[in-house]
């Protein structure tokens, strides 16, 4: 039989593009590869698995159609295309150039017409079609033959749709009545009016009754009044909705079966166009193949429906694009490897004793659980030749699992081998539970990866894919069902356990290989070896010291914060002059635009109901007191439910702490994010936010001790800028916002008022994030022209920080990233976009990224330095807590002068600045007293 497929190109280009927005595929060049990338996936899922005969890919034209000359509000409402698809287009006709499947269009048309004629001449001819779009409108298009295939997605299987398949999911008695449901219902996506009020039940019950909209008009005194009324309010609109969604199938085109057959790719167009791409699993996938090292170019040439070449393994970017499903057990690519067990005492020495002779080696573990601290080891696999690896093996007997953790606990703390892992303050954190203590220089992927790529996501199964052309095992798949956590691993055969846990360290290490002089060649090596790695033990230990949490504390803040909000809900009731729900957006928005008229022209979003975000409600605070008292209701709400009420039910019962996790690799700048919880976002300038601070204490006998970096990014500015007046301000010791009001002010450091300093402080702190004159004048409150004064008058007082703002966006333009004081990147794609608001935000972090990642590096360097001051000295104190610029130390009595002085000694000299880099110190009995 043969098999025609007709890809409906820019519905599977979108799709692409939007399964990625989160975590976009940038190349070193600033290319946003996703719609490409995605589109490929597609495509080799087509290729590998349906194997068709005959192919072509349909894209629609610039020039209007017929519809938008019938109805000119016809698509009206869509966003402009963003410009990322604009530039992916001619690399995917490229690519199907290269894979020699024909590009059809047809100027007047949309690609659903031309596929639909397309579909009806292909039946004519015997041939099995395949429409593949997650376009629903193309089911009315389905008849025997003729079939819709949307891509697989989120882990499922594709969906194919025959005629019973529609019938089904659309309730109807044929395919056609899908144009009759679209045109009683309208298509919001399209701008097809429909009738109003009219939803899938009611339209498919009219059409299961009278057949068709022509015979529902003819019928409509039989309906209700309601729907009579709508039905006869609506005809004309409700035909021409017909028009509009129903598909041409008689496009001025012809049908030529030859030209649509498969053919032989052209495997050095392919080859070249991966390269430009940077699509390493793609080049390797050609590399790996001996037809092409044979290619020629010879006449392209019908082929076999599943090629050799082609019919490679598909994978999917898990956490990163939910597109296709993972492949089967039977499907992995890796079945040459050499993967041994340990079980013997006798047998496991000797494994030790191999090791120990070794420079490097690779290690993974498994465990009953996620969360580190609770973990028991179940294994341990170790790795250091690409396909070879061992496994150690632990089941319940307690004392046998000590007794070969000594013969293990050697090469792990001897300071003269490498240690290699995948997000290895995991493995570092399950070994302490054993006491063991992991030393020597590390490698970990994840953190190379995230050096490499820092806006993309660094899980193991993406990187092999990506960098190894390797579909790993799942466990899922050994164990033959979805687990939880992993609190199933104990029950796994030791010879399933053995290929997926080995295959952890054999595939790291591979990666390590990968990774290693791909970080000596952008010069992100000594910011790897010299922060990155040593940071992993230092975050490990905190995690594991964790913080003690006064919940009698907490108990009362919750019941203060609940009388609070009853009370803020009266206030707001009695504003407003009705009751109703706060947290509901639309009820909310109907009472301050639509009765309180606090803006007539309020936006409103897609499904009408007005916007009433922070951002809205800040504009408005000045209009209404209800408006500052709705701001106060949503924050004490969040920090209720967030952080009062969650906190205690994460106390860990073992401990008595709150561990913290400490992630590493997550925000592009460099800084560290934490999580469950998440102690980096409780807000610090509300009163509410510093005073549940208070709840956060010390072990009895110790104190809590925080340091903080004082304007460490306006010295940074100072620093990078080179600025003398800025550089002497700051070298004065004067106050620099008091010294920056009286330079742009023109009057002595003694006359400078309250007013200048606090609108010179906002001027400062929101250069260096690129503010403009608009930002600075809502942010003072003043007009814009005052504002912009303000920021000239900086400029003038400050000259170098204007050329430093300017080099840093030319190097950008030049390069696609800026860098910190230690090689730290941050890619910029947007930075040559013709989208003017995408182009500024891009600009911005070009200025700011260098100045908040080299913040970022600068504490970790602290971090380092003091952990290993705590350790070569032997004292008690422990590091627990880092909030960006702030380090918070739990410290016996005794030694809280020596650490006190120790911490702001190193925080001050973590690195050498032309202004002085001041670390300031608190103590208290607790975070709030502290700070």
């Amino acid at each position: 039989m043969k098999r025609l497929f007709l890809l409906d190109a820019y519905a599977l280009i979108f799709r692409s593009y939007y399964a990625f927005i989160k975590n976009p595929r940038i190349t070193s060049k600033g290319l946003n590869t996703s719609a490409i990338f995605g589109f490929l996936l597609t495509l080799e899922e087509v290729l590998n698995k349906q194997h068709p005969t005959h192919m072509a890919v349909v894209f629609d034209t610039h020039e209007p159609t017929f519809r938008h000359i019938m109805y000119k509000e016809y698509k009206a409402n869509r966003a402009e295309t963003p410009e990322d698809i604009l530039k992916a287009v001619p690399y995917i006709k490229r690519l199907l150039e290269a894979f020699r499947i024909p590009v059809i269009a047809c100027p007047g048309y949309e690609a659903d017409d031309v596929i639909g004629t397309l579909s009806r001449l292909a039946s004519e001819k015997d041939f099995e079609t395949y429409m593949m779009t997650p376009d629903k409108d193309y089911a009315q298009l389905v008849k025997e033959n003729v079939y819709m295939f949307k891509p697989s997605r989120s882990g499922n299987d594709s969906v194919l749709w025959g005629v019973e398949d529609v019938k089904r999911e659309f309730d109807v008695n044929s395919p056609l009545q899908v144009i009759d449901l679209l045109a009683l219902m309208g298509d919001k996506v399209d701008n097809i009016p429909g009738a109003p009020g009219i939803g899938p039940k009611t339209a498919s019950k009219l059409i299961s009754e009278y057949g068709d909209v022509e015979n529902i008009i003819a019928n409509a005194d039989k309906l209700k009044d309601k729907l009579q009324q709508t039905i006869k309010e609506n005809k004309d609109n409700i035909l021409l909705s017909k028009t509009l969604a129903t598909i041409e199938i008689n496009v001025p085109i012809t049908f030529d079966e030859e030209d649509l057959q498969m053919c032989e790719p052209d495997y050095p167009a392919l080859k070249a166009l991966y390269e430009e791409l940077e699509f390493r699993t793609f080049i390797a996938k050609l590399n790996a193949n001996d037809a092409v090292a044979q290619i020629s170019q010879k006449k392209k040439e019908p082929v076999a429906p599943a090629t050799d070449v082609i019919q490679t393994s598909l994978f999917q970017e898990e956490d990163q694009a939910d597109l296709f499903s993972q492949p089967s057990f039977n499907t992995i690519a890796n079945t040459n490897h050499s993967y041994l067990l340990a079980s013997s005492d006798e047998e496991i020495q000797n494994l030790i004793n191999t090791i120990s002779n070794l420079k490097e080696f690779c290690f993974d573990t498994e465990t009953t659980s996620i969360s580190a601290i609770d973990a028991e080891l179940v294994a341990i696999s170790f790795s250091w030749k690409k396909h070879e690896g061992y496994l150690i093996r632990f089941d319940n007997d307690k004392q046998r699992t000590l007794r070969i953790l000594e013969i293990v606990r050697p090469i792990f703390e001897k300071t003269n081998i490498r240690k290699i892992g995948q997000n290895m303050k995991y493995d570092i954190q399950v070994l302490a539970n054993y006491g063991i203590k992991v030393k020597g220089p590390l490698f970990d992927t994840m953190i190379a990866h995230y050096l490499l790529e820092p806006d993309n996501r660094h899980n193991m199964d993406l990187l092999s894919e990506t960098y190894l052309n390797y579909t790993p095992i799942h466990i899922e798949e050994l164990i033959g069902e979805k687990r939880q956590g992993q609190k199933n691993m104990r029950d796994i055969d030791t010879e399933k356990i053995k290929e997926y846990a080995v295959e952890d360290a054999d595939v790291t290490y591979q990666l390590k290989e990968v990774f290693e002089p791909m970080l000596k060649e952008k010069e992100l090596y000594p910011l790897f070896t010299d922060i990155e790695m040593p940071l992993v033990p230092v975050l490990a230990t905190m995690e594991r010291n964790g913080v003690v949490l006064d919940t009698e504390s907490l108990k009362s803040v919750a019941e203060e914060m609940r009388q609070e909000i009853i009370s803020l809900e009266q206030d707001i009731y009695s504003i407003a002059g009705e009751e109703f729900n706060i947290s509901s957006p639309r009820q909310l928005g109907d009472i301050l635009f639509d009765k309180m008229k606090l803006d007539e022209k309020a936006k409103k979003t897609k499904t009408k109901q007005y916007v009433t975000n922070e951002e809205v409600l800040q504009h408005l605070k000045n209009k209404s007191p209800i408006v500052e008292k709705v701001l106060d209701y949503r924050g004490l709400k969040k920090l209720l439910a967030t952080y009062v009420e969650a906190l205690p039910s994460l106390i860990n019962p073992k401990t008595g702490r709150i561990h913290t996790s400490f992630n590493q690799a997550v925000a592009a700048t460099g800084r560290l994010s934490s999580n469950n919880p998440n102690l980096q976002n409780i807000p610090i300038r509300e009163e509410r936010g510093r005073f549940l601070r208070k709840a956060f204490v010390p072990a009895k006998g110790c104190k809590l001790i925080s340091v903080d970096y004082s304007q460490i990014e306006l010295r940074l500015m100072a620093h990078l800028s080179n600025d003398e007046a800025m550089v002497a301000d700051f070298n004065s010791g004067q106050d620099i916002h008091s010294a920056t009001a009286a330079k742009i002010n023109g009057v002595p450091i003694s006359e400078v008022t309250k007013d200048m300093r606090s609108k010179a402080k906002t001027a400062n702190f929101g250069i260096i994030y690129g503010i403009s004159a608009f930002g600075l004048a809502e942010r003072l409150n003043i007009g814009r022209s005052e504002a912009k004064e303000l920021i000239d008058g900086y400029f003038r007082t400050y000259p170098g920080v204007k050329t430093y703002m300017d080099k840093s966006i030319q190097q950008a333009r030049a390069t696609g990233y800026v860098t910190t004081m230690f090689g730290r990147r941050r890619y910029l794609p947007d930075i040559q976009s013709r989208n003017q608001v995408a182009r500024g935000i891009a600009e911005r972090n070009a200025i700011n990224a260098p100045i908040q990642g080299s913040a970022a590096d600068i504490i970790k360097i602290a971090m380092i330095r003091i952990q290993n001051v705590l350790e070569e000295q032997k004292l008690r104190t422990k590091m627990i807590l880092q909030v960006h610029d702030e380090l918070i130390f739990e410290t016996p009595e005794d030694e809280v002068d020596t650490v006190s002085k120790m911490v702001v000694s190193e925080m001050s000299n973590a690195t050498k600045l032309h202004v002085p880099l001041i670390a300031e110190c608190g103590i208290g009995n607790n975070w709030l007293e502290a700070h």
